[in-house]
């Protein structure tokens, strides 16, 4: 989704893009022109071939692009050989990384030992600064480094609330897996449960889908939740919104979260964000301004309590969220990237 906004921002401000990607779909999207690459896939939609790998520099040199960017995670052979390649051919090249390596922080530094690539005239970046801080540690030039963080259109998540100060809504958004970590959540929202006076109420809506569903139901069935957690499934951002309406506090119990876009459209929905302090989420999240930052499970369920029991300091959270704009918008978004791409061309004359 990043992906396309970012293409569909940059073609509204007058620039000309082409994406390249493996996804099955149209080859035009919002005005986008896209060359779908038809190439076998490993497990979650990787690519790995030779051909899709030749297949991305054929059309980098038949569109004669001014910047290739590319976008990739842990796991993204595509982008990442490509991404070489593009550079061998004298294309200017920037690279956004969207995850937080951490523990494969080891084989990204032993493949610099072998590639240099942290030597190469690219113009390296994450999606937050704790994620980019692997890549100036590797970097030849740390300084040169940049923070291209996901966007959003603010005005597009300013809702009107329903409140029900009976029952205190939790909402979460994620794909249900194990490296987002529902599972987590669900014993967090257990322990809460246990341990709020008899008249707080409290629900959470899971919204998402993934391979752990099965495993959460069981365990909403097995710790007597069915009254208190509801797994939504996965929605369209319209329907997202509304169920922000009737929500209250955001919760978002990844460790390993890069950026955190679902948190940042909560935030900008009007809803208090309760997030790991160590994540990407911190960055446009202030404790006790924003929404509440904990350093680990136990001291988010207490957090999850806190917010529960404290009226005015939810009330004030979520006012401030209502009434002051987030200042990661599209606008300020794709300025960082034209800069980026700008200096990916200066590297390659200079």
């Amino acid at each position: 989704m990043q992906v396309h906004d970012l293409a569909r921002h940059l073609q509204n401000a007058g620039h000309e893009v082409v994406v390249i990607t493996t996804t099955a779909g149209p080859t035009v999207v919002d005005g986008v022109r896209v060359h779908r690459i038809d190439a076998p896939l490993l497990p979650f939609d990787i690519p790995f071939t030779p051909k899709a790998f030749r297949s991305v520099g054929d059309v980098l040199a038949t569109e004669k692009v001014d910047v290739a960017h590319f976008h990739g995670g842990v796991v993204s052979p595509l982008a990442y050989v490509c991404a070489y390649t593009a550079q061998k051919m004298g294309v200017p090249v920037v690279i956004t990384l969207h995850c937080m390596w951490s523990y494969a922080t080891p084989v990204f530094s032993f493949l610099n030992l072998l590639t240099k690539w942290g030597s190469w005239p690219v113009v390296l970046s994450a999606v937050s600064d704790v994620a980019a801080r692997p890549l100036r540690k590797i970097s030849s030039d740390p300084e040169r480094v940049r923070v291209l963080p996901n966007g959003i259109e603010n005005d597009q998540w300013k809702i009107s609330h329903n409140d029900d100060d009976d029952v205190i809504t939790f909402v979460s958004v994620m794909r249900l897996a194990p490296r987002k970590r529902p599972m987590h959540l669900l014993r967090m929202m257990r322990n809460l449960v246990r341990s709020l006076p008899s008249d707080r109420k409290v629900r959470l809506l899971i919204i998402g889908d993934g391979p752990e569903l099965p495993q959460l139901e069981k365990f909403v069935r097995q710790n007597g939740l069915t009254n208190v957690v509801q797994m939504v499934g996965r929605r369209k951002r319209e329907e997202i919104r509304d169920i922000y309406s009737s929500a209250d506090v955001f919760v978002a119990p990844a460790n390993l979260e890069s950026f955190g876009i679902a948190a940042l459209e909560a935030r900008c929905a009007g809803l208090p964000v309760i997030a790991k302090q160590q994540t990407g989420i911190r960055e446009f999240v202030e404790h006790e301004k924003e929404g509440l930052l904990a350093r680990d499970d136990r001291d988010m369920t207490a957090q999850m309590r806190r917010i529960v029991l404290d009226d005015d300091l939810r009330n004030r959270m979520a006012q401030h969220n209502q009434t002051v704009t987030s200042s990661v918008d599209w606008g300020e978004v794709c300025r960082k990237n034209i800069e980026a791409y700008q200096l990916a061309i200066d590297l390659r004359t200079l």
